[in-house]
């Protein structure tokens, strides 16, 4: 039997680089305005693990158990995750940014057994009681112990014996993170350690990422791989839950300060750093490589970020919390190949699948699909809803079978998940991404996709984003198109937004997939997920819409 245990990957660090710089933290600004920080080596970050493990597994956190982390991004979350690991117990991990009730349903889905998290988890805990109900024994990280708790630290030992490393079999839980819920309800993804060892190797092999390098994680989730990989990890100054707000100058000062190397994020971040440093003069040249993603990205933000590295590279990867990397595409092929033919409604193109990945383009159905077949298979160029088959991707959702039903095909060699994105393969193989299957817009004359149709009306000089909706009944709505201005024409008058309603017309009639197109309602900001502040909420969107028209 095949074992793997992505923590032994900390520990491995720390024999090999002991003094290494593994995690940097934000701690203030002197009175200058510049940034503070203290940082831990790998040896240091194994240790306080090691303790962790020690004093958890005496507390009764075996192997097998499911833990809810509610622990804010930093030394804590990474160090408590991998001493779970290394016990063989289970993180729970759930965005409180979701919304308590979402959250709630979440946490009774997971049945955790155990509970780490800081006080205001706790009195979460404590004023919604049922939905914790299984919890055996809660633990507090902070300075004091919530009352009913144990601290954390005070449960841990001052050991530094290593903790051995449990030899957890590839079919072994290893932890459950849940979806955002963007196009439905939040669903607990179960990965299996042998899934963590495919996104490691991934990782290394696809998105090229190295022993060595340092990270800044705009995206905290990601920085629990670092470890593994043998990546700094540099934890921004900023809030992840308002990454609209976040300030470019300071995540710029991370990455001239420490020579990062690679970052993750959404769009929103990027466009802002992009900005900041154009208007600065200002160049990023330790950069290698930067993945974006959580919304399509658009070819503009591409162009103007690649110009800030000297050899390093933009790339955008598709994935979701069920399958990651699925593809990845760099910036040197977006902007010779791709960008035009995005801008004038082709989709994005997010580029081939990554190594282990099986991708297929099958008709677009909301049934049941229970067996794999191969005559399920669409040709190249036929848009459809986008299957993917590997060793990464997760084969069931947490206590939802009818979810896990609607999204997985079971076929002799492995399970298929269905994406719930629609797109289509060209003839070099590459991926490109015309919506979210649940934002499709059924009218009388056929299927219009959000991607394709809102990238021409984005060229609008006055429009900072649009978002095509359907209103009424499917098969029978009503193409929608809303407009979000600039923030210089947000304030147009009538006469002026007539005007722009006039040029967006006719823009959509130049092209035949937009022409249907009518109706354009102007929004003063649209609703976006909290996970990336990048993905528009198209439901809530039509909703509004079907209130205006």
């Amino acid at each position: 039997m095949e074992h793997y245990n992505i923590a032994q990957g900390l520990a491995d660090m720390a024999a090999r680089a002991p003094f290494r710089p593994g995690i940097i933290l934000p701690a203030g600004r002197d009175p200058h305005g510049r940034s503070k920080f203290v940082q831990l080596s790998f040896r240091q970050m194994d240790e306080l693990c090691d303790r962790y493990a020690h004093g958890l597994s005496a507390q009764g956190v075996v192997r097998g158990r499911r833990v809810l982390m509610l622990v804010r991004p930093g030394t804590e979350l990474i160090a408590v995750c991998f001493a779970l690991l290394k016990i063989g117990a289970v993180p729970v991990l759930i965005d409180p940014g979701m919304g308590l009730k979402a959250f709630l349903q979440c946490v009774s889905e997971a049945a955790p057994q155990a509970m780490i998290a800081i006080p205001v988890g706790h009195l979460i805990r404590r004023l919604f009681g049922k939905s914790f109900k299984t919890v055996q024994r809660s633990f507090t990280v902070g300075r004091r112990a919530f009352p009913g708790t144990l601290h954390l630290e005070r449960v841990c030992p001052a050991r530094r014996d290593a903790f051995p490393v449990a030899d957890t079999a590839l079919e072994e839980e290893a932890a459950i993170a849940f979806t955002s819920g963007g196009t439905g309800v939040p669903k607990g993804v179960l990965y299996l350690h042998g899934m963590f060892r495919e996104v490691i190797r991934a990782m290394r092999e696809d998105l090229d990422m190295a022993e060595g390098e340092v990270h800044l994680a705009a995206m905290y989730i990601f920085a629990l791989f670092n470890p593994a990989l043998g990546v700094t990890t540099v934890i921004p100054d900023m809030d992840a839950r308002k990454t609209a707000q976040v300030n470019p100058a300071w995540l710029v000062e991370a990455i001239q300060t420490h020579g990062v190397t690679m970052s993750m994020g959404s769009p929103t971040i990027w466009k802002k750093v992009n900005r900041y440093c154009l208007d600065n003069g200002i160049r990023l040249p330790s950069i290698k490589h930067i993945f974006i993603f959580g919304a399509p990205v658009a070819p503009a933000v591409i162009r103007e970020l690649s110009s800030l590295f000297d050899g390093g590279k933009a790339c955008t990867p598709y994935g979701a919390t069920e399958a990651l990397p699925v593809t990845n595409i760099a910036h040197d092929e977006i902007l010779g190949e791709t960008a035009a033919k995005t801008e004038n409604g082709a989709g994005v193109c997010v580029g081939r699948p990554v190594s282990g990945v099986t991708l297929r383009i099958i008709p677009v159905s909301d049934d049941i699909i229970e067996a794999w077949d191969d005559a399920l298979a669409l040709p190249t160029g036929a848009i459809g809803e986008v299957v993917v088959k590997g060793a990464m991707v997760t084969r069931e959702y947490l206590n939802r079978p009818q979810e896990t039903a609607k999204a997985k095909i079971y076929a002799p060699d492995g399970v298929w998940h269905r994406m719930g994105d629609i797109g289509y393969l060209d003839e070099k193989g590459r991926l490109w991404f015309c919506g979210r299957k649940a934002h499709r817009v059924e009218t009388e004359h056929g299927m219009m996709l959000p991607v394709p149709c809102e990238s021409i009306f984005n060229r609008h000089p006055k429009v900072a984003r649009a978002a095509l909706v359907g209103v009424g009944e499917q098969g029978k709505q009503r193409p929608v198109l809303i407009v979000e201005l600039l923030p210089e024409h947000a304030r147009a008058d009538a006469a002026s937004k007539a005007a722009i309603v006039k040029e967006l017309l006719e823009l959509g009639a130049a092209h035949e997939h937009t022409r249907a197109i009518k109706d354009v309602l102007f929004h003063p900001a649209f609703p976006v997920d909290i996970r990336h502040n990048a993905k528009i909420q198209r439901q809530e969107l039509a909703r509004w819409a079907a209130k205006g028209l």
